[in-house]
């Protein structure tokens, strides 16, 4: 990830819109590949074969204890903690899986967006998949946008801040976040909750997808209601969304997260919000359709990024093969359509 100086010193470094805009017409797509693995639906293939993906957290693990060796001197061996052999295991699997989608339905995509909740419930295996998956993504350049929804006070936000795409200050030196390109985050804590996580951002180049109006049904109960001002609470939190944002090219650095599943709104959203980035989730398992989401790229082709998880993943269910070529398939018939939509 370009990293930023933070406080507007020396050479100028491009800004997370701009960074946005290359990598689209680098890889000519617009497509995020949704990383949602569940540890009882991997593909077959990549289960039988986790051998690789268990020596990488095995190395990983073992770097650790001996760097903690190094540090503190030899502490004698610990029994492991209750269900740590399983978590290392599913860890494993989902890693093998999640290296073979990557692999599969990669070259037709922008970015990755690790779904980090279904990696957390591993544990801190799961955390050590999640490290390798992003540096997969890296390494086949993509772009990795962290997808935890992070919202809290000021103070524990710049510290989520830190963990997914900054560093940490400690005793024993700097201790890196998950170097994330991009996170998203929940606004409904206020503008001075927000504000750390774009400082955050900002300061790595990195950016910020805020949701706005989410694809899921009961985004209506709040985010449709009507402020005293006869405005909705989705318009609101996009004027909010619009005033955070910088950058002098096509594209703010502040994103938004539009729900693809209600594309009636995006004349409106884009309306209020010119330079946005937005991320548009909820093509094919939750029911929307590419060919709907036209006024997304009115700035432009990054001006509006696909992201799909189920739909690609298990593609397999619907049209037949193996996993892998399904994946691809449906990955870059998604690349089309949105490319040709400008």
């Amino acid at each position: 990830m370009t990293v930023g100086n933070g406080n507007g010193a020396g050479p100028s470094v491009p800004g997370f819109g701009d960074r946005l805009v290359r990598a689209v017409a680098d890889r000519n797509s617009q497509i995020v590949l949704g990383i949602d693995p569940d540890p009882a639906r991997l593909w077959p293939a990549a289960v039988e074969s986790t051998s690789e993906a268990r020596a990488r957290l095995a190395w990983t693990l073992s770097d650790a204890e001996g760097a903690a060796g190094d540090v503190g001197g030899a502490a004698g061996s610990a029994p492991a903690a209750p269900g740590v052999i399983a978590r290392l295991e599913s860890a494993a699997a989902v890693l093998a899986h999640c290296l073979a989608l990557i692999d599969a339905a990669g070259p037709a995509c922008v970015a990755v967006k690790p779904q980090l909740a279904c990696f957390e419930r591993l544990g801190a295996p799961g955390w050590l998949a999640l490290e390798h998956v992003c540096a997969h993504a890296r390494a086949n350049g993509l772009l990795v946008l962290a997808d935890g929804k992070r919202g809290d006070v000021p103070v524990t936000a710049a510290a989520y801040g830190q963990a997914l795409v900054g560093d940490t200050p400690s005793p024993f030196g700097s201790v890196p976040g998950l170097e994330a390109d991009a996170f998203t985050a929940n606004p409904l804590l206020g503008r001075d909750a927000l504000e750390p996580l774009v400082k955050a951002a900002r300061a790595r180049s990195a950016g910020v997808y805020v949701l706005v109006r989410t694809s899921n049904p009961g985004a209506a109960d709040l985010l449709d209601a009507r402020l005293e001002t006869g405005e909705r609470l989705w318009e609101r939190l996009a004027t909010l969304v619009h005033e955070l944002g910088k950058g002098g090219g096509e594209l703010a650095d502040v994103g938004a997260v539009t729900g693809a599943t209600e594309p009636e709104h995006l004349a409106r959203l884009r309306e209020l919000m010119p330079r946005t980035p937005f991320l548009l989730p909820g093509i094919g398992a939750q029911g929307g359709e590419v060919g709907a989401l036209a006024p997304a790229f009115a700035p432009g082709r990054a001006g509006g990024l696909v992201t799909a998880s189920r739909s690609i993943a298990n593609a397999h269910e619907q049209i037949g093969g193996p996993p892998p070529e399904a994946a691809r398939a449906q990955a870059e018939r998604l690349r089309q359509q949105a490319w040709d939509l400008g």
